[in-house]
């Protein structure tokens, strides 16, 4: 007999998650997820040609595809810019069933960590209230998409009723 049987025997026993009103969610709820995918046609082909859905929602938690920001014209990063983005990503939160109020973690991708920070942290800081969320941001080499400089990926709680 495996050594680790009975330790997997109890984590089956544990499989179905307590929720928040007291019951117990059943293993084909907990294993239900439910996908977002743009409504436009271009984004759309895009996620479906490389196999991505735009946000999941599995049991109480969102979970948002990143989102890559480009400079501007002149080659810089823009608050303008960021703010629409944050507003693209508020707006996939709200159909998502979540809001800004309700991110728990936020990782960011900065190809140039130094000069992105100040206009993303004053955008980011006109939507994420305390209490934070957590987060973590990472200077790479380059993104996907040639022209980004930032991708923004959230993960977020379905809002309470």
């Amino acid at each position: 007999m495996n050594k680790f049987a009975p330790i997997a025997a109890a984590l089956m026993l544990c499989a179905a998650p307590a929720l928040a009103d007291g019951h117990a969610e059943t293993q084909a709820e907990a294993a239900e997820k439910q996908t977002l995918m743009p409504e436009a046609e271009g984004p759309r082909a895009f996620m479906e040609q490389f196999g991505f859905s735009e946000a999941v929602i599995h049991g109480d938690t969102v979970y948002l595809s990143g989102v890559i920001v480009g400079a501007g014209q002149d080659g810089t990063l823009s608050e303008e810019g960021l703010e629409s983005t944050f507003q693209y990503l508020g707006s996939v939160l709200e159909r998502a069933g979540s809001s800004w109020d309700d991110v728990i973690d936020l990782t960011t991708y900065h190809t140039d960590i130094e000069a992105s920070m100040p206009a993303f942290s004053a955008v980011k800081n006109r939507y994420i209230k305390a209490p934070f969320p957590a987060w973590t941001a990472i200077d790479v080499d380059r993104l996907y998409s040639p022209g980004g400089v930032i991708e923004i990926k959230i993960t977020a709680r379905v809002s309470p009723e």
